[in-house]
């Protein structure tokens, strides 16, 4: 079987996981995802083994019924069928129709050249064991950040072949940016509508916002710091700026439209290594921030994602000294932080039901 043929193989949905996936077992864990059903059950994922990304990589799934107190073993388990190649950089999320979406990557050992998000779906995310559809494979690429709905009723799902690493095949040239993913029938269908190329862009983990103006704002990881496109035609064009508009240190970070309206960014607040995550508020569509919750000041957290209850409560996960070689150490966790808007424009904790670094799971193995 070719390189290529060989990644396109349908992932094993294991929804029964046995031993080998529990937590004793795990070796290193990272790159979470975090959602809730219009039930109030939330869900967390991230993936795992093998020694650390690459090939043999599998997604886990747990849940809990009560906020984020009481999370489960792992619930799901995506794999593929092949040792060969890899299932990682998964995703949650919650669609205008309340069905949960759970998408991955999947590729060819650590990366193939052309890789591809695949998703399955549930009708019933508030129960403990929801009846899941078929894995389906989307679009090429790689996608990690929740997709957006826009005032067309459109949805746009973030992927991206990334540029900076090999193989660079030819064929995919045309898709190597920070690409828009859109589905005008509510997830049946995808096609990729544009991309932008936004100078140094490293694995691209790009998270795309309606302004109130109708246009639309990406922002895109760099090698230094945090790099923006707009685009005045709904992601068919995009102008890229030349700097990084926002500092950090070369990794993923959390932008999204909270319910009042506002912006939050969930990003390291240190420029030379992944420590001091933090939350900002924007009023003003980006254009400035305020506030500034210290999350967790420690070396090696990383990886947010986050939504958002009805209540106005924030929930922001993340991963800490996940044990791979851009955050070494054994503490393996996976953490979150549960805040408001007056929590992070006050910068402490003023709101009663507050919490920051609340163990979701931790690898022991």
């Amino acid at each position: 079987m070719t390189d290529k043929v060989i990644s396109l193989q349908t992932a094993n949905i294991i929804e029964n996981p046995g031993a080998e996936y529990m937590d004793d077992r795990r070796k290193w864990q990272g790159i979470p995802g975090i959602e809730r059903s219009v039930g109030n059950r939330f869900w967390a994922t991230w993936y795992s083994g093998s020694d650390g990304e690459g090939a043999g990589n599998y997604v886990v799934l747990v849940t809990s019924p009560d906020g984020v107190n009481n999370w489960s073993d792992p619930v799901l388990i995506v794999e593929h069928p092949s040792l060969e190649c890899r299932c990682y950089d998964p995703c949650l999320w919650v669609d205008p129709r309340g069905r949960m979406w759970l998408f991955w990557a999947q590729s060819r050992a650590w990366n193939d050249g052309r890789a591809g998000v695949w998703a399955i779906h549930c009708d019933n995310p508030d129960d403990a064991n929801p009846q899941w559809s078929k894995p389906r494979r989307l679009c090429n690429g790689v996608m990690m950040n929740k997709p957006t709905v826009l005032s067309s009723g459109e949805w746009c799902l973030p992927a991206a072949i990334w540029g900076s690493v090999e193989p660079k095949e030819e064929e995919y040239a045309h898709e190597r940016f920070s690409n828009i993913i859109v589905s005008t029938d509510e997830g049946e269908s995808w096609v990729r509508r544009g991309g932008a190329d936004v100078p140094n862009r490293a694995f691209d983990e790009h998270m795309i916002v309606e302004r109130k103006d109708g246009t639309l704002w990406m922002l895109v990881r760099r090698h230094d710091g945090i790099g923006e496109a707009v685009s005045t035609n709904k992601g068919v064009t995009w102008i890229a700026t030349p700097e990084p508009v926002i500092p950090g240190p070369d990794s993923r970070f959390f932008i999204r439209r909270l319910l009042s309206g506002r912006l939050i960014l969930v990003n390291n607040a240190r420029t030379d290594i992944r420590s001091h995550l933090t939350a900002w508020i924007s009023d003003d569509e980006g254009r400035s921030w305020i506030g500034g919750l210290l999350l967790d000041k420690r070396s090696g957290v990383s990886y947010p994602d986050g939504t958002q209850s009805t209540d106005g409560m924030i929930y922001l996960i993340y991963d800490y000294r996940r044990g791979d070689k851009y955050a070494l150490g054994n503490d393996r966790e996976i953490l979150c932080a549960v805040i408001t808007e007056e929590d992070i424009i006050a910068g402490k904790l003023v709101n009663e039901n507050s919490r920051l670094i609340v163990r979701v799971n931790q690898a022991t193995g």
